[in-house]
C-alpha cells in the first residue's frame, strides 16, 4: 500500500473545498488508492449546536480537527480543511492569534496544501457563512499564515471538472481524460436519481454536481474553462 499521504484543502467560505476533497477522493479510490476524507468539524459543530461557536471554543474544534487527521496511519487522508482555518477565524472575527502555534505545527504534517481559489460565486450556507466580503481578508490571512511558516501550497481554480483536474495536476497526477470524466459524472447522475443518498448541502461548490446533472438532463455539455 503506498505510504500515508495527508492532503489538505484550506479556502475561504464557499470556494468549494469539500467539493474538491470528496471528488479527488473518489478519483483517487477509481484509480486503486485507499483514501479516507476528514469533513468539517466546524459544520459538525454548528450543526450539533444550534450556532457559531465563541472565542473560547475554538481551540477544541481545531483539535478535533487534527485528532481526525492524524488518527489515519495509512493510504491517503484529505482533509476539508484544518486548524489552519479555525486559527484565521479566530484571527479576523475575535482578533484572537493564539491558535496560529498549533494550527502551524498540525499544517506541517500535510505533503501538499491546495488553496481553493476565489473564482466561484459566494452561496448563501445558513450558519456556515458570513458573506462574500470576508473571503478576500481570510484568504489573504491563510496566504500569510503559510508564507509565515515556510509552508508551501498550490492554488487552484477552475470550474467544475476543470478546477478537480487543476487540483490533480497539482498533486503531479494527471487529470482526467474524457472517458473518465464521463464516467465520473454519470456515478454523480445515478446519486441525483437516488441510488446512493444525495448531499447538496454539503457541497461548497455552486458550479458542481447541479451543473453537471443539468447538462446529462439537458444533452447540453458544461463550458468549463480556466478563468
Amino acid at each position: 500500500m503506498r505510504r500515508l499521504q495527508r492532503i489538505a484543502v484550506l479556502g475561504a467560505e464557499s470556494t468549494g473545498k469539500s467539493w474538491l476533497v470528496h471528488a479527488l477522493a473518489h478519483v483517487l479510490q477509481q484509480r486503486g488508492q485507499a483514501v479516507c476524507t476528514v469533513d468539517e468539524a466546524l459544520r459538525s459543530w454548528c450543526d450539533r449546536e444550534g450556532r457559531t461557536p465563541q472565542a473560547h471554543e475554538q481551540m477544541g474544534i481545531a483539535q478535533t480537527q487534527a485528532q481526525a487527521v492524524v488518527q489515519v496511519s495509512q493510504g491517503w487522508v484529505i482533509a476539508d480543511t484544518t486548524p489552519l482555518m479555525t486559527a484565521v477565524y479566530s484571527h479576523l472575527l475575535f482578533d484572537d492569534q493564539s491558535l496560529y502555534p498549533m494550527a502551524l505545527a498540525h499544517q506541517s504534517l500535510y505533503d501538499t496544501t491546495l488553496l481553493t481559489g476565489l473564482d466561484l460565486a459566494w452561496v448563501a450556507d445558513g450558519l456556515q457563512r458570513d458573506g462574500p466580503h470576508v473571503r478576500g481578508p481570510v484568504d489573504t490571512l491563510v496566504r500569510q499564515a503559510l508564507d509565515r511558516a515556510g509552508l508551501a501550497y498550490r492554488v487552484v481554480y477552475g470550474q467544475g471538472h476543470m478546477r478537480l483536474n487543476n487540483a490533480l495536476l497539482a498533486l503531479d497526477m494527471p487529470g482526467e481524460d474524457d472517458a473518465a470524466r464521463q464516467t465520473r459524472e454519470q456515478a454523480q447522475f445515478a446519486i441525483n436519481q437516488g441510488r446512493t443518498v444525495w448531499q447538496c448541502n454539503d457541497c461548497s461548490d455552486p458550479d458542481c454536481e447541479h451543473r453537471l446533472f443539468t447538462g446529462l438532463l439537458t444533452q447540453r455539455p458544461t463550458n468549463d474553462a480556466i478563468p
